[in-house]
């Protein structure tokens, strides 16, 4: 097991994904910030929550959390009989909002494929930005990010440990085979 961040570089990998989101969206009023399930979910909040401290919002960011179980290609090669379905929810109108959808890790591209084709049953955004914490290369679909933390090229399967709340536990390693 390799770390390739630990909980202050994860912390600042997000604030500079949020300097970014912010740089790139002078309509922060469209903005809204969607977590894919399961680990892409603990990303989004501390992305929304910093950049609702950076630019001191009053309001929160509209923030939902997206579930792509059942769009996905692969059931069958995962193996199991019944799907574990997570929560969708999605508290608010899509139309016309400047989606920022996140994740933990980019990898083949196949999991922000189907988050895609959920959203679209949710109604048609203004935009959709793709933020990942780690992007770590061998795409099998052409989908990139608009915005990275970290760049980790490698076949290997990165993990990510994070806490609902920030904490010195939190860390990203790549499980290295023997």
């Amino acid at each position: 097991m390799e770390e390739i961040l630990n909980s202050k570089q994860i912390n600042n990998e997000i604030e500079k994904l949020a300097n970014e989101i912010l740089e790139k969206n002078d309509d922060i009023e469209n903005l809204a910030i969607i977590g894919i399930q399961t680990k892409g979910v603990n990303v989004a909040k501390r992305l929304s929550k910093k950049i609702e401290s950076i630019k001191n919002l009053k309001k929160e960011i509209p923030f939902g959390i997206l579930d792509i179980t059942l769009y996905r290609d692969d059931l069958q090669e995962a193996g199991a009989d019944i799907p574990t379905i997570k929560d969708t929810n999605i508290p608010f109108d899509v139309s016309n909002k400047n989606i920022i959808l996140v994740d933990d890790v980019l990898y083949t591209g196949r999991t922000i494929r189907s988050a895609l084709d959920v959203l679209k049953d949710f109604g048609r955004p203004k935009c959709i930005k793709l933020a990942v914490l780690v992007d770590r290369g061998y795409r099998e679909l052409p989908i990139q990010p608009d915005y990275v933390g970290l760049i980790h090229h490698t076949k290997n399967r990165i993990c990510v440990s994070l806490d609902d709340e920030i904490s010195d536990t939190d860390r990203v390693y790549v499980e290295t085979t023997r």
